[in-house]
C-alpha cells in the first residue's frame, strides 16, 4: 500500500504531537489536495480539518486585526490555489534550510506559539477587573495560526521580503522558540499580563 503524504512531499506519519492539551485539535490525517470545501465546517472543534488546510485558509484572509482590516492585498483575497502555492514553497524554504521535515517544524512552532493563559474581563461589583484564564486547546490552535499569518504579513507587506520567505522564517523562528517569531513574542506579552493580573 502507498503511503500517501501532504502534497505528494511530505510523510505526515512520522510527525508527533508532543503536547497533551494539543493532540485532540490538531490534524495531521495525510491528504494529496487539502481542500475540504467546507464540507466538514459543521465540526464544532474544526478537528477534523487538516492544519495545514487552516492555515491556507487564514491566509486567503490577509491583514485582518480583530474587526479592522490592517493591511489590504488584493492580490491574494480568497484566491485558495494561491495560498497554497505560498504555503508549499514556505514548506520547501524550511525543508531547504533546516534538512527537516516541514510539517514537524510547523507542529513545534504551534507548541511554542500557543499561548497557555490569557487575560479576560470580569465585572464585580459594576467595577470591570482582569482575570487570567486558561486558553482552551482549539483556541491555542486558532491564535497561533493566525499569529503565524499576521507575523507573516508584517515582515512582507512593503518590505523586499516576499510572503513566501516571511511565513516560512515565521515558522522557523518559532519553531526554535525565538522571540523574533511574531507567534512567540504575542504569546509571552499573553502570559505575562495573565501572570500579572493572578
Amino acid at each position: 500500500m502507498v503511503q500517501m503524504k501532504v502534497f505528494g512531499m511530505y510523510d505526515a506519519s512520522e510527525v508527533r504531537v508532543e503536547d497533551p492539551g494539543l493532540k485532540k485539535v490538531i490534524n495531521l490525517q495525510p491528504k494529496l489536495m487539502l481542500k475540504s470545501h467546507g464540507r466538514i465546517k459543521w465540526d464544532p472543534t474544526r478537528a477534523k480539518v487538516n492544519v495545514v488546510e487552516r492555515l491556507v485558509n487564514i491566509l486567503q484572509v490577509p491583514g485582518s486585526r480583530g474587526k479592522k482590516h490592517r493591511i489590504i492585498t488584493n492580490w491574494i483575497t480568497g484566491k485558495h490555489t494561491r495560498c497554497t502555492g505560498i504555503v508549499i514553497d514556505a514548506f520547501k524554504i524550511i525543508e531547504k534550510k533546516t534538512g527537516e521535515n516541514p510539517l514537524r517544524i510547523l507542529i513545534k512552532a504551534i507548541e511554542n506559539g500557543s499561548p497557555r493563559d490569557e487575560v479576560t474581563s470580569i465585572e464585580y461589583g459594576g467595577a470591570k477587573y482582569p482575570q487570567a484564564v486558561d486558553v482552551s486547546p482549539r483556541r491555542r490552535l486558532n491564535l497561533v495560526l493566525r499569529y503565524f499569518v499576521n507575523g507573516a504579513y508584517d515582515k512582507a507587506f512593503n518590505k523586499k521580503m516576499t510572503i513566501t520567505e516571511a511565513l516560512a522564517k515565521e515558522l522557523m523562528a518559532a519553531a526554535e522558540g525565538s522571540s523574533e517569531s511574531h507567534a512567540v513574542s504575542k504569546r509571552n506579552d499573553a502570559e505575562k499580563q495573565a501572570d500579572a493580573a493572578r
